[in-house]
């Protein structure tokens, strides 16, 4: 076979491994996914599975001090973990390009099979995004803490919904979220606006209550879904890689289906009798607890949480507590928000 020939393929060899191990590792170690982890491991021993057919022939041609491309710095300066994932799946996939074309030589194609390499190059492709799609909303998710408050429009009336969430912000709520069932599209596009440009602005997230229609028109942080509303893989292919999917769930069980098709968060309850919601099904801090040992994404207590309450629901494993009433239902909102939260800061210090 051809010297120079050999030494491409090594060079592209090093860097689809290369790249794939960095991949690999964010996977691993920052996203703590295990099977993106292992999808990329199988694909880097993949690779090597493919070039032990070459012997030591690969070894043999390499010439690292001679090669002229060694002392070509990169132009670019990347500054965060998305660029630098995407700059390495992209070396990666170029790599198997590369391979991919010199297998059509008739002196390769007895050994490597351009068909394995298009494969790989085109798997990639997936788990790159797959891999980017996690990482962008790693920064949402890491807000996920704290009071999440839920402007139920059925609950608030006559009470504004912007200036009860502007007040809520203010007094310390780190995610508002929009229920409505009152208002036609029209208006409740508005009022979507309306809040997330108050949440923009403040740095809050921003989630939609089931409307998907209405996440996207408005560039919500998110969208939060029931067990009965549109399938969370239908919601994940439709809003854009870097917005958050809550879903609600009552079960040990629903709760891991639901991590396991793709929700960001899971929001459990009702934990307490609820006054907004007087038919909701109790399941009480101890189910609130199993689901936590069942689930790695973050998990929000919802469901009859006040201030009385609130500091055990947050010891029991819950990341975020969201309420309706205990702030929509005080005549002072940005008091009783701030009174939530310094309960929750409390339990979590007593709890350490």
């Amino acid at each position: 076979m051809p010297p120079r020939t050999l030494r491409i393929i090594d060079a592209n060899c090093n860097r689809i491994s290369e790249g794939l191990r960095l991949l690999e590792d964010i996977a691993r170690f920052l996203l703590n996914d295990a099977n993106l982890s292992q999808q990329f491991k199988t694909m880097r021993h993949g690779l090597v599975d493919s070039l032990s057919k070459f012997g030591t022939d690969l070894l043999s041609q390499r010439n690292s001090e001679a090669d002229v491309g060694a002392s070509i710095g990169s132009a670019s300066r990347r500054q965060d973990l998305p660029s630098i994932a995407t700059a390495n799946a992209k070396r990666a996939e170029e790599g198997f390009r590369v391979i991919e074309e010199l297998a059509r030589l008739p002196e390769m194609s007895a050994v490597l099979h351009s068909k394995d390499f298009q494969r790989a190059r085109f798997n990639l492709y997936a788990l790159e995004r797959d891999l980017l799609s996690k990482l962008l909303r790693q920064d949402k998710l890491a807000q996920l803490r704290g009071l999440y408050v839920i402007i139920d429009t059925q609950v608030l009336a006559p009470k504004d919904g912007v200036e009860a969430a502007d007040e809520a912000v203010h007094g310390g709520a780190k995610i508002i979220q929009l229920r409505d069932k009152r208002h036609d599209k029209g208006e409740l596009l508005a009022i979507a606006q309306k809040l997330r440009d108050l949440c923009r602005k403040s740095g809050a997230l921003f989630i939609m209550n089931d409307h998907l229609d209405i996440a996207l028109a408005v560039g919500a942080d998110g969208l939060h879904i029931g067990q009965t509303d549109l399938p969370l893989a239908v919601v994940r292919k439709e809003l854009p890689v870097d917005r958050i999917v809550g879903c609600s769930a009552r079960t040990s069980g629903q709760a891991q289906r639901a991590q396991a098709e793709g929700a960001d968060y899971v929001a459990v309850g009702s934990i307490f009798p609820s006054p907004t919601r007087k038919d909701a099904t109790v399941i009480g801090v101890e189910r609130l607890r199993q689901i936590r040992q069942a689930i790695s994404v973050p998990l929000v207590a919802i469901g009859g949480i006040n201030r009385d309450n609130i500091a055990e629901v947050m010891a029991a494993g819950a990341d975020s507590a969201a309420v309706i009433s205990a702030v929509l239902a005080e005549k002072n909102i940005q008091r009783a928000t701030r009174r939530l939260v310094k309960a929750i800061e409390q339990g979590i210090d007593k709890h350490r």
